[in-house]
């Protein structure tokens, strides 16, 4: 059978056609909450990481079961001659996605940027002193005194165009709880291995694969394009999957998982998540707005929030609220977390007459009113659990005014200095998986780049050194004894009020395979597609 010349090309073309269109596979993420900003150091928070972690890159970072790997450095070490400096190699041919290179130059930049008091990533960067370039391809980090933790931290830290920032006027790093903006909060460039499109706060924002990207080959890049809708509604979220209009789900109602699991053509996976759900209160002004207790703060009476710990049945929640998916827990440290024991662990027994007797004891005996703070669209059921704690504290004589709202708006009453809640409900990951960052955030003498979070308002100068002095710790063992120490004392000051690890569940159409990630920050560029 003879070919004519043109036959040959046509089906050279059409071949060529369908090769491009397999490789061409778009990936429709979606989520209850959007990212708050695009702005790599405006606000540490689990969707807002998540999503700026495809476009944006650290030194490090870590794959979907914690373990640290290379990314911008390609190694890393303490100097031998000086205990309190870090030294990074950079990796070369790495391009920006407007196609300038990456040097020392960027690196140093973005830690002096990340460092600043607008940044929400300062926490992690208490210990240091300055970044400084050593040549194009070599940083060095100086700290106060030896850290041979802060590898850990610098995952966290994405790297931005020094050169970017200053045309675009965004040196500055956002200071979101004052709804401040710049360039960086809807543009972005970055050396990651999707390239931003376009940005729809609340909306829709669509990224492209970087073909450029210095990673490729190395992962499966499969996905060529990601298009991530904010989904409020959980019945809504779920009907987008079933009907195709969504790929993937990141936080699968607990309600709809053994439903989705017979579901024709789909994909659920299940794991653990780095991250506990408690309550915050503010343990230390001497009057409360949102009581109805005149000149006291019933919050600052250690039997107080012992009674309310008591009165939250955790084993309820886990079974009615959370469908089995979350493991009670007495401490709001991960099992991941360097420090974590099962001793701590442990829940305490609901005791409704044994939390009556201490609200009594300590001068309530008919209880109180106040008002709790919580989010709809950030935890998994996280308005559910406000509302089953409010019904547990009210058997004990406890009334609560729950406010339910979005994350954006929840957050910033935390962040503000002073915060603008008394009493409120937060998630909290560990990305170091060391207990100093739950330390440093969200129990350390809120001044300066320490304590951004905490919002208790807890303050004591003793355990404050022993947190500061678990960065410069180089002896293992009495930097765990330490580390053990402080927990003894946060978990009888009852601080705050664990209730649960969450437990994660993804779902996918089955041409996708994505691994549930501890810290629930998808990593797609290692997603292949079938």
């Amino acid at each position: 059978m003879k070919v004519s010349k043109t036959s040959l090309w046509a089906a050279l073309i059409a071949t060529t056609m369908l090769v491009g269109a397999a490789e061409a596979r778009t990936l429709k993420w979606a989520r209850s909450g959007d990212s708050l900003t695009l702005d790599p150091h405006g606000q540490n928070e689990g969707p807002t990481t998540a999503l700026n972690g495809h476009i944006y890159e650290a030194l490090t970072e870590r794959d979907h079961t914690g373990k640290l790997l290379p990314a911008l450095a390609t190694s890393w070490r303490v100097l031998p001659d000086d205990a309190k400096v870090w030294e990074f190699k950079i990796r070369p041919g790495v391009k920006f996605h407007d196609g300038s290179a990456l040097t020392a130059d960027d690196v140093v930049f973005s830690y002096q940027r990340a460092m600043q008091p607008t940044s929400d990533f300062k926490g992690l960067l208490t210990d240091v002193v300055e970044a400084k370039k050593v040549d194009d391809l070599t940083v060095h980090i100086v700290t106060k005194g030896p850290n041979p933790l802060l590898v850990n931290n610098t995952q966290q830290i994405h790297i931005m165009s020094k050169a970017w920032a200053e045309k675009h006027n965004a040196t500055k790093a956002q200071d979101f709880k004052n709804k401040e903006e710049n360039h960086s909060v809807r543009n972005a460039n970055g050396t990651g291995p999707y390239i931003l499109v376009s940005r729809e706060p609340d909306v829709k924002t669509v990224m492209k694969r970087n073909d450029n990207y210095w990673g490729k080959g190395a992962v499966p890049h499969g996905i060529s394009e990601i298009i991530y809708t904010p989904i409020k509604q959980d019945a809504t979220r779920v009907a987008a999957l079933l009907s195709g209009e969504i790929d993937f789900v990141q936080d699968v109602p607990v309600q709809d998982i053994e439903r989705l699991k017979s579901g024709k053509g789909l994909r659920i996976n299940s794991g653990p998540e780095n991250r506990t759900i408690f309550f915050g209160m503010n343990v230390s002004k001497d009057d409360l707005k949102s009581d109805n207790v005149e000149g006291k703060n019933p919050f600052a009476d250690k039997r107080v929030r012992q009674a309310m710990n008591m009165a939250i049945n955790r084993s309820a929640i886990q079974r009615v609220v959370m469908r089995g998916e979350s493991v009670p827990t007495g401490v709001i440290m991960p099992p991941f977390v360097t420090g974590w024991t099962k001793e701590l662990d442990a829940a305490p027994t609901t005791d409704v007459a044994a939390a009556k007797k201490l609200l009594a004891d300590a001068g309530y005996p008919n209880g109180f009113s106040t008002t709790l703070h919580c989010p709809n669209d950030r935890y998994v059921n996280d308005e559910a659990i406000c509302q089953a704690a409010v019904g547990m504290w009210g058997q004990i004589g406890i009334k609560v005014n729950l406010v339910s709202q979005s994350k954006s708006i929840h957050f910033t009453l935390i962040q503000k200095n002073p915060p603008e809640t008394d009493f409120y409900l937060v998630g909290w990951g560990v990305p170091t998986f060391d207990s100093h960052y739950i330390f440093s955030f969200l129990y350390q003498t809120r001044t300066g780049s320490a304590g951004s979070w905490n919002a208790t308002r807890y303050s004591d100068k003793d355990v404050d050194a022993k947190i500061v002095s678990l960065t410069t710790e180089t002896n293992i063992e009495k930097r765990n004894a330490t580390i053990a120490d402080i927990w003894k004392t946060l978990k009888d000051e009852a601080i705050y009020l664990p209730v649960h690890h969450q437990s994660l569940s993804y779902a996918m159409k089955d041409a996708f395979d994505i691994p549930v990630d501890v810290s629930n920050t998808p990593k797609l560029k290692s997603v292949a597609v079938k």
